[in-house]
């Protein structure tokens, strides 16, 4: 599965039903109020409130969801370039923890041919090796490519965002004046958090 893919499916899960009018409509919100309250004005500004807090929530959830999808991509990118290196070393016995570290591997990912071995090759043998590292090599640049899009797509949404409050489409529910700027400091956060990410990598 692609990252793409995982994201996706994490988002079409957790992101897309979560929203409160998914949950519960104002008229059932305000039917669950007893009936002398029901009328009051102060129900439909506690839904806004409860929308605006649930919208929050979504939002940290797809920036963590996000976040998670990096640290696969790094975790997976860190393994390729560990069996790498030990491949390299050559002579070297593997230990007993290292071995159950190959094996946890293989019962994880499968059988991969990237696996630490002490073989030597013959110009038969090596060919298979080399076309097997050329698929690593593009599953990793797929990988960077993947992280990329994700990249992109959270500045265009933190841009988008910004550009709505600019030019006064900015219709976010609840909290007043306050609260709108707490959030355009918590996306212009996010803004410089992503920028400082992808210049130390």
């Amino acid at each position: 599965m692609t990252d793409r893919k995982e994201k996706a499916l994490l988002r079409q899960f957790l992101l897309d039903p979560a929203a409160l009018p998914e949950v519960i409509s104002l008229e059932d919100f305000t039917d669950l109020f007893p009936r002398a309250l029901r009328s009051n004005p102060q129900v439909p500004v506690l839904y806004r409130e409860l929308q605006h807090e649930r919208a929050r929530t979504i939002d940290h959830v797809d920036a963590n969801i996000s976040s998670e999808v990096k640290r696969g991509v790094a975790q997976r990118r860190e393994v390729v370039r560990a069996r790498r290196a030990e491949e390299k070393e050559n002579g070297v016995e593997q230990t007993e923890g290292d071995q159950r570290e190959v094996e946890m591997e293989v019962d994880f990912y499968g059988q991969t041919s990237n696996l630490p071995t002490n073989n030597h090759h013959t110009l038969s043998s090596i060919i298979p090796e080399l076309q097997a590292a050329c698929v690593d090599v593009e599953i990793e640049i797929a990988a960077m490519d993947d992280e990329l899009e994700t990249v992109r797509e959270d500045v265009r949404s933190i841009i988008g965002d910004l550009s709505d409050l600019r030019y006064g489409r900015f219709n976010k529910a609840g909290g007043g004046a306050e609260a709108v700027g707490q959030e355009v400091l918590d996306g212009l956060k996010r803004l410089e958090d992503l920028c400082a990410n992808l210049a130390n990598d």
